[in-house]
């Protein structure tokens, strides 16, 4: 597959220049790591989450296939080996700054999310140890409703979401898997994810299948993945959130796509050959989704009115933003959001007619 040569090929190329930087100029360990506090939505209430992000030795599909075309969190991580200590102290760190910055005994619900640019439960990730003692500590707390991380179905057993469960039996333990679409073609020949439908069913079900604690299963869905038009993007986000919802995952996360260095993505966004949806796009499937589907739906704003994110004009770029934030808070639809109107929206509306009939996955708003 020449998609997946390339591909494998920009990864290599880009590790090697990572490498080589870092074994010339060495970086701390902890310059890898962030953390941050947002209000965001849990499953019963509006409250805060604290985000924490950890550095490790990388993604392993990452690594080991090129991994997938849009993603380059790998490229943030060390590179190396940590111990289970070095990641321990670190995410202490990074918890004990944000937990410090809210008043507990005001709070009955808040979150945690942890991302580590690869799959929480992979052990070559991130150590059984570190696991362990990273739960231990969130179970301390009992406002801490939610613990969600990210993982790949192959790491996700019944053995090891018992082990979880053991730990912190008294909270949502959610895992957040890389969907993307439930078009089979697009996710192994366009995103290079590496998951079946039949992986993911069954992935699901195991996660469902435990009754005796909390473990729930999130998908996430890309908004707009490279080589289909924005046309194309609309509809398979939609029947993706619909497959997912059926398959027994109970939350939606929407990723609108952005350009990240070092991708198979931005190789063709250089050459012209990709733009990253419209915002208008974006409203359009959460517009469409919730008519189909009635489990959450998140739709990530990262990224939203930059050169590389999702953008619809100077005018609305970040009203749209925001109103989309409050959807995602309040499950709702507001009346401003359904009815908001712009100039740019012609422009949007022509784009998903002439890429049809143009047969090309590159937004003609960029030639007028």
């Amino acid at each position: 597959m020449q998609i997946q040569e390339l591909n494998k090929k920009i990864r290599e190329k880009s590790l090697r220049k990572i490498k080589e930087k870092q074994e010339h100029k060495p970086k701390p360990l902890e310059s890898f790591s962030a953390s941050w506090l947002s209000i965001d939505r849990l499953y019963d209430s509006v409250d805060y989450t604290i985000f924490i992000v950890l550095p490790t030795s990388g993604c392993q599909w990452a690594k080991d296939s090129g991994g997938c075309t849009m993603c380059s969190y790998i490229n943030d991580s060390p590179l190396v080996d940590l111990t289970p200590d070095e990641i321990n102290n670190i995410f202490n760190n990074e918890w004990e700054k944000q937990i410090s910055k809210i008043d507990l005994e005001k709070h009955d619900s808040i979150a945690v999310k942890i991302f580590v640019s690869g799959s929480f439960l992979n052990t070559n990730e991130i150590p059984l140890k570190t696991r362990n003692q990273i739960l231990i500590i969130l179970n301390q707390y009992p406002q801490l409703k939610e613990v969600i991380v990210e993982s790949k179905p192959e790491y996700i057993t019944k053995e090891t979401l018992l082990e979880v469960g053991k730990i912190i039996p008294k909270k949502i333990f959610e895992i957040g898997i890389g969907l993307e679409t439930s078009n089979e073609e697009t996710r192994l020949k366009k995103i290079n994810k590496g998951i079946t439908n039949k992986t993911f069913e069954e992935c699901v079900n195991t996660i469902n299948n435990i009754e005796e604690y909390d473990i729930r299963a999130k998908a996430y869905l890309l908004v707009k993945p490279i080589l289909i038009s924005e046309k194309q993007a609309i509809q398979e986000a939609v029947d993706s959130a619909v497959y997912a919802e059926k398959v027994g995952v109970k939350r939606i996360a929407y990723c609108p796509a952005t350009i990240h260095s070092h991708t198979f993505m931005e190789y063709l966004w250089k050459r012209g050959s990709y733009q990253p949806p419209w915002i208008w796009s974006t409203i359009e499937i959460i517009k469409q989704t919730t008519k189909k589907v009635d489990i959450p739906i998140i739709m990530d704003t990262a990224g939203f009115g930059t050169r590389r994110g999702p953008f619809n004009c100077k005018k609305c770029n970040e009203k749209l933003k925001n109103l989309i934030i409050k959807y995602n808070q309040e499950q709702e639809i507001s009346e401003e959001l359904e009815n908001y109107s712009c100039s740019c929206q012609d422009n949007w509306k022509a784009d998903l007619e002439f890429t049809e009939i143009l047969q090309t996955t590159t937004n003609p708003k960029d030639y007028l």
